[in-house]
């Protein structure tokens, strides 16, 4: 997945988003690490840097980053480069 269109890794990014909220026990990490609560994500969900931090959010714990790239059907490594794309 080099030189995808930013449009790509915006929505690679969303997936991953979804997938990590969709969890319980990842969305309250999240939520809980980052401060940000459901409605301002929601606020923010076209913000290519709030995209890029729950990638690397995954990455910083890797039990996370496999088990998303496994529930959105894609190898962990597109996901870190959707993350570069959109940092």
């Amino acid at each position: 997945m080099t030189n995808t269109n930013p449009n790509d890794a915006e929505a690679l990014a969303l997936a991953a988003l979804t997938a990590t909220l969709t969890d319980a026990r990842r969305a309250e990490r999240f939520l809980s690490l980052t401060g940000l609560s459901p409605d301002g994500i929601r606020l923010r969900l076209q913000d290519r840097a709030l995209l890029a931090a729950c990638i690397a959010f995954l990455e910083a714990h890797e039990p996370d980053l496999l088990a998303v790239a496994q529930d959105i059907g894609v190898k962990p490594q597109q996901l870190l480069i959707a993350k570069a794309e959109l940092e």
